[in-house]
């Protein structure tokens, strides 16, 4: 990960820089083993004696990892930009963005959280891309580099080598992310409820909606949703989870409308896939069977909704992801650095 220690970092910086070492920085070893394998990159000189930057209200960083260690990385995420980088344009550190180039030619995926997208888009990874940042920057990057793709309305973009976020609570949505598509959706589950967070928002939804339990002063809803996890083998309609929650179905469509940003048959078919995820990872029952369960029904409709959400069959999403051992531990075959 990216760190700027030539100037002081500002605590509303934090969060960013936070998120990524909360996932990847602390060992999961029961969840999988080995883990990743996190080193801080600095931006600047790393003597003991070398001085910050006066005037901001923050503090600087010291790491033991420069930039030249960003080449042979599998993973490079940059959290977060200087401020000024991003309002006042003033230009990125030259040696950063040569550091990335080379990184992304040696093969690296390439992250970036909120105003980190500023850097990639320096370096020119993000030319010809969709790309996304905070939604309160999104203008500044479009119109500072016009090959990017800005999408400013939703959570992260993944394109495969190079994946962008949004701000703030976004970026941990794409680190959780890159755990699912690493590890697979039982250790991003384990790992989210860990963090008691959502254990996942796609990528594709606004910057503000789409959690599977919502985050809302309505105490009626969390129950019923949890009601319906537990049931997604069998049949649920609209009326159903109404009637569980004691209103009528066109109220009960406006409340979780407002609380997840999704619909009741959205909602729920993100809950069935996610379950056909785990299955596929934790045993090895046929699809037809691991349909039934999830509540998908049938194998070919099983295999339409994962082509269509997940983009491959599921046949290939098993042999995609690592295998639990009987105790539940993921061993994957390669370390899993970021």
């Amino acid at each position: 990960m990216v760190v700027t220690e030539d100037i002081e970092v500002p605590s509303w910086d934090l969060y960013e820089l936070s998120i990524p070492a909360t996932v990847f920085g602390k060992p999961q070893p029961d969840l999988a083993d080995p883990w990743y394998d996190l080193r801080l990159c600095g931006t600047g000189d790393r003597s003991p004696d070398s001085p910050g930057s006066p005037g901001v209200p923050g503090f600087g960083l010291r790491t033991p990892y420069g930039l030249e260690d960003l080449v042979g990385a599998d993973t490079v995420i940059v959290p977060s930009v200087p401020d000024p980088c991003v309002e006042e344009g003033v230009p990125l550190p030259t040696r950063l963005i040569e550091a990335l180039r080379r990184a992304y030619e040696a093969g690296a995926r390439m992250v970036s959280l909120c105003t980190g997208a500023f850097a990639l888009a320096e370096a020119g990874l993000l030319d010809g891309r969709r790309a996304t940042a905070h939604w309160m920057h999104t203008v500044q990057l479009a119109e500072r580099y016009p090959k990017v793709r800005v999408d400013d309305s939703v959570l992260y973009v993944d394109d495969g080598d190079v994946l962008t976020s949004a701000g703030m609570t976004a970026g941990l949505d794409l680190c959780l992310h890159l755990v699912r598509r690493d590890l697979g959706a039982h250790v991003a589950n384990q790992l989210a409820r860990r963090m008691v967070v959502p254990a996942h928002r796609p990528g594709g939804q606004a910057q503000f909606i789409d959690l599977s339990v919502p985050a809302t002063d309505d105490e009626g809803l969390a129950p019923v949703l949890e009601w319906a996890q537990a049931r997604l083998d069998q049949p649920l309609t609209i009326e159903d989870l109404a009637r569980r929650a004691a209103v009528s179905p066109r109220t009960f469509y406006r409340r979780l409308r407002q609380a997840t940003g999704t619909t009741p048959l959205r909602w729920l078919l993100n809950q069935r896939l996610g379950r056909a995820q785990s299955l596929l990872e934790s045993t090895d029952l046929p699809v037809e069977r691991i349909a039934q369960l999830s509540g998908l029904g049938t194998a070919n409709n099983l295999r339409h909704h994962f082509l269509n959400h997940i983009g491959i069959p599921p046949a290939d999403y098993r042999r995609a992801f690592p295998r639990q051992s009987p105790e539940g531990k993921v061993t994957p075959a390669t370390k899993a650095p970021a």
